[in-house]
């Protein structure tokens, strides 16, 4: 079992920064492939960020060259550096796990909202 806690959201003024942590539980936390999702009021959750074991990174391309998606497995912790946001970023940022290498995510985090003010 994989248990995920997700902090840094907030309120920030359009044109600002965050970044938002996802701590890890687990043995085997540098071999999970880790992603962030956010979900907007009225929207569907959609895809952000991904990272895998190797470091490979993937972006969706509304945010590509303003966040930067990381992970520090020392410290079983994943991150997303935002930067430029504009209030359309405005959501529940929620970070994901796939433990098995299935492709799959199987664990989410409970959410950390982010609100982005014009």
């Amino acid at each position: 079992q994989v248990q995920l806690v997700e902090s840094g959201g907030g309120l920030v003024q359009a044109g600002g920064s965050l970044r938002l942590s996802c701590a890890a539980s687990g043995r085997t936390f540098s071999s999970y492939r880790l992603g962030w999702f956010r979900q907007a009021p009225g929207k569907e959750r959609e895809f952000v960020a991904a990272i895998g074991w190797t470091g490979i990174t993937r972006y969706t391309d509304s945010v590509k060259g303003r966040f930067t998606i990381s992970r520090d497995n020392a410290k079983n912790t994943m991150y997303l550096q935002m930067n430029s946001l504009k209030p359309e970023d405005t959501a529940v940022y929620y970070c994901a796990a796939d433990d098995s290498g299935s492709g799959a995510y199987s664990f989410w985090g409970q959410g950390t909202q982010v609100t982005v003010s014009s």
